[in-house]
């Protein structure tokens, strides 16, 4: 999808990048153009290592809050979830505040696999199955504060945290307005009606927050496999649970759902009615996301219409559920 956010570079200025990250210069270049936020290319470089450049977008732009220093957060993600053997492309180099750009990039190998968004193949019960046990060692990463400390907005508790998220993503419609089903402060009140529920979780866990199949490449050589998970620039640290709301978007999680079944292999998780209602304040909030980023990315109408009216529908439906909550319910 075409965005506002990713920067254009000329080949001298991709040629001189590579150089500054790794010392080689670029043979060839071809822009990804599947993701959404950054700018990102694949190079072959003149001593003919294969990687993938990812920029960030100009430090001149406004973007939305939680957005601020995504790459930094993207970073050391993919140092502390291989880690602890999450498959991933290597970060070759992390770059911050680049004195040529401006802004910060990352340099990673390149992955010789598919992305399941291309492709149909056999076992992708199995395939879903396997990515639940990826995203429990993943969630097994903890941290110390709750929130997105690369952009500050940060708790000592997961429900202070949380509301702070969902705080700053609600006051950038103040810049960004958006098509919302209630008004923000009604939103901000539903939020903060459920927000007890959020007290069950007191561990903050890396969550990555962007699991759909665009993000997972598979290996097809043999019996199919994931190769890697990629992009985790939305990761956050706090509820595991809130891993399971982008895998089944505009969707709910069934308990005969493999993705469920695999984490389970690795860790325990029981889908209370108090989870439940996690789960909900985690659709709406990633529902938010989605219609509110459009402000600062001007995504091309014809592009972007079906996703956000599937988002306006799906938060208005998810905020009525959670408003019909009764008290002793949260």
């Amino acid at each position: 999808m075409d965005s506002r956010t990713k920067r254009r570079l000329s080949p001298a200025e991709l040629d001189a990048l590579a150089r500054r990250a790794v010392g080689a210069g670029v043979f060839t270049a071809t822009e990804l153009t599947d993701g959404y936020a950054n700018a990102v290319w694949r190079l072959t470089l003149e001593d003919g290592r294969e990687v993938v450049l990812k920029l960030s977008p100009s430090p001149d732009l406004d973007q939305l809050s939680y957005e601020r220093n995504l790459l930094r957060m993207e970073a050391a993600a993919y140092e502390l979830a291989a880690a602890a053997g999450v498959p991933m492309a290597e970060l070759l180099v992390a770059g911050f505040d680049d004195p040529v750009l401006g802004g910060d990039y990352l340099m990673l190998t390149a992955l010789d696999g598919v992305s399941w968004n291309d492709v149909k193949p056999e076992g992708e019960q199995a395939l879903r199955r396997e990515l639940g046990r990826h995203l429990a060692a993943f969630n097994a990463v903890t941290g110390e504060v709750f929130g997105y400390p690369h952009a500050g907005i940060v708790g000592s508790t997961w429900r202070v945290a949380f509301l702070a998220m969902v705080g700053a993503l609600l006051a950038d419609t103040e810049r960004y307005p958006a098509p919302l089903p209630r008004p923000a402060t009604e939103i901000m009140a539903v939020f903060e009606r459920a927000a007890p529920v959020l007290d069950e979780v007191t561990t903050p866990c890396l969550v990555h927050f962007d699991v759909w199949a665009g993000n997972v490449f598979l290996d097809l050589t043999g019996e199919p496999r994931i190769q890697a998970i990629i992009d985790h620039e939305r990761a956050f640290w706090g509820d595991p649970i809130a891993e399971f709301v982008t895998p089944t978007i505009f969707d709910e999680l069934r308990e005969d759902d493999p993705l469920l079944a695999g984490y389970r292999e690795v860790t325990p998780l029981e889908l209370t009615s108090s989870a439940r209602v996690r789960l909900d304040l985690y659709r709406a909030y990633l529902y938010l996301i989605l219609l509110v980023e459009n402000g600062p990315r001007q995504y091309p109408e014809s592009e972007y219409a079906r996703v956000r009216d599937l988002a306006v529908s799906s938060l208005a439906d998810v905020l009525d559920r959670l408003v019909r909550l009764p008290l002793d319910a949260r």
